[in-house]
């Protein structure tokens, strides 16, 4: 049985959000489209995510679920204790069966 290791993954407020998507130097629309959230078109032009407009806004109840921001501090680099790593093509890898 593989080991499980506890990870605390609170979720972050919007203030704490939206720090961490100019520390990455991403827009709205780019840091949900990193993460999927809905992007559409907005009103002056260009694309906007109100979902994203949201989770960062102090005035709305819902906040970022604190697994898919720490995959958000993973996949900019941004986590304080975790990062990801590349997998090497040319080994093996352990969960391959030979036939």
């Amino acid at each position: 049985m593989p080991k499980i290791t506890h990870i605390d993954m609170p979720s972050p407020s919007g203030d704490e959000l939206k720090a961490a998507r100019l520390a990455a130097g991403l827009s709205q629309v780019e840091a949900a489209q990193l993460m999927a959230y809905p992007v559409q078109p907005g009103s002056r032009g260009g694309l906007q995510s109100r979902t994203w407009q949201a989770l960062e806004s102090a005035g709305d109840p819902r906040n970022m679920p604190g697994p898919i921001f720490a995959l958000f501090q993973l996949l900019t680099q941004q986590h304080p204790s975790l990062k990801l790593l590349g997998q090497d093509s040319s080994s093996p890898r352990s969960d391959s069966h030979e036939s």
